[in-house]
This record gives C-alpha cells, sequence and structure tokens, in this order.
C-alpha cells in the first residue's frame, strides 16, 4: 500500500462521513454540501449532526442541514479557511449559533500513518499480539482508551507489553469502518515514557496493514502526549474536523 493510496482511502471514507465528493477535499475553494451520513460512514458518528466541517488542508468542505447552511457559509468565507478552527472564529460562530439552539460540540485532529516512517521500535517489555477473543477481561478504567465498552464488537486487534505477565502497556484499534481501523493507546503510569506507546503503536499499524486495512489515529490538539506518539509512531497529521450539534446535547457531555 502506498502513501497515495492511505490517502484517497481516507478522502473516500470521508466523503462517506458526509455526503460529499472525495475530490471536494482537494479543492482550492471551500465547499459546501447538504449533510448526509452514508451507509458506510464511521460508526461511532451519531446523529444528529447539525454541522460537520473536514479539513485536508486545502479548503473547508461544510456538510450542514438547512437551519444553519447561512451562518455556516458566511463563517467559512469570511478568512482562510483554516482560521475557521481557531478561537477567534469558534467564538464568533458560537455567538451567531446559540440564538438556533446549537453549539460547536467536538474539534479533532486525524492521523495518517507515512508508509515510508513507521519505525521499527525496540519495546522493553516482552510483547503480544491480542485479538478479539482476548478482550473481555480487558474492559477496565486504564484500557478506556485502547477498548470501547460500548462497541465491543469494534474492537479487533492490538499488541500489549507485559512485564512479568503484567499487562503494562495496551494497543488496541476498532474496526471503525469498511477500510480503516482506528488506533488507540494505553500505558500505566508507571510505565510511562519508555517507548512502550511508540512501539506498540508503531507495532500495531504495521499488523493492520498487514489485514489489508489502513490505520488512522485521532488526538485532540492538546493533548501533546498523544501527538508526540502519532508523530514517533510514523503518524502525520491528515485532516481536522469541527462538529457542531444540538446545544441540549452538547450540554450533556458537559462532566
Amino acid at each position: 500500500m502506498t502513501n497515495k493510496e492511505i490517502l484517497e482511502t481516507a478522502l473516500k471514507q470521508s466523503a462517506e462521513d458526509i455526503g460529499c465528493k472525495a475530490e471536494d477535499f482537494l479543492k482550492s475553494e471551500n465547499v459546501i454540501c447538504p449533510y448526509h451520513m452514508g451507509e458506510n460512514a464511521r460508526k461511532y458518528l451519531k446523529q444528529p449532526i447539525t454541522c460537520n466541517m473536514v479539513s485536508y488542508g486545502s479548503n473547508i468542505v461544510a456538510a450542514v442541514t438547512e437551519d444553519v447552511e447561512d451562518i455556516i457559509r458566511g463563517n467559512i468565507g469570511r478568512y482562510e479557511f483554516y482560521h475557521c478552527f481557531e478561537v477567534p472564529d469558534m467564538n464568533r460562530l458560537m455567538e451567531e449559533l446559540a440564538p438556533r439552539g446549537y453549539k460547536v460540540c467536538f474539534m479533532a485532529e486525524y492521523y495518517l500513518p507515512d508508509i515510508d516512517r513507521i519505525p521499527d521500535l525496540a519495546c522493553p517489555y516482552e510483547t503480544r499480539v491480542l485479538v478479539q477473543e482476548d478482550f473481555a477481561e480487558l474492559y477496565r478504567p486504564e484500557w478506556s482508551n485502547a477498548l470501547c465498552e460500548k462497541r465491543k464488537e469494534l474492537d479487533v486487534l492490538g499488541v500489549g507489553a507485559y512485564d512479568n505477565g503484567k499487562l503494562v502497556g495496551f494497543a488496541a484499534c476498532s474496526a471503525d469502518c469498511e477500510e480503516m481501523w482506528q488506533i488507540g493507546i494505553d500505558v500505566l503510569p508507571g510505565y510511562r515514557r519508555q517507548g512502550i506507546a511508540s512501539a506498540l503503536t508503531s507495532m500495531l499499524a504495521k499488523e493492520i496493514f498487514a489485514r489489508g486495512k489502513v490505520p488512522f489515529y485521532c488526538s485532540a490538539w492538546s493533548n501533546i502526549r498523544s501527538v508526540r506518539n502519532a508523530v514517533k509512531s510514523g503518524f502525520i497529521p491528515a485532516w481536522a474536523e469541527l462538529t457542531i450539534k444540538p446545544a441540549e446535547i452538547v450540554d450533556g457531555l458537559v462532566k
């Protein structure tokens, strides 16, 4: 698999997620389209979604419902597209959305592997490849980034690091869509800063490729530890998303 093929797979998936064309993400001008979640969209995406703005670095593709199209059109056309993901523009956007009952809900950066840069990293502990049947006893808080108890059926593959039989680091992936599997990673606090996370992440990426799938990785931009792990493991920034939902749903997520 080449980097070109990896990117094409991601573009097609993003188009399926929001209802646009894959080539829309590569245009120099912004694109607005009606929001439509395809049958093969990422399985963790949940309705209702009022707007999803996606950028692969050339423009913004904004998939919108009719009731906010005018607001989004005005906002993404005001400045260079990347400013729409910055706080001043988001504040303006939130002010305009509030009277209609909507808020910005999620913002995340996604990473794809550079096939030429995935390293062979040594783990200081024994490693084992795990499959779905091995996960039954691992749905615990310390492995909540690697596994998702609400979607157990999607957790398909993992790599664990063991210190004398004790699991101390765990990378696993979920089959979030047909061609792309998302990686999550956890390392016990006492075992961090030893290179375990990057070793397991890069190992798992190679295991995913061996099964004919594309690994991808997601992180909040402010999660520096996670971003560093992505880069060290051979992943590079590929696209960013900003999602708008009804205000009552967003408020319900506040802990």
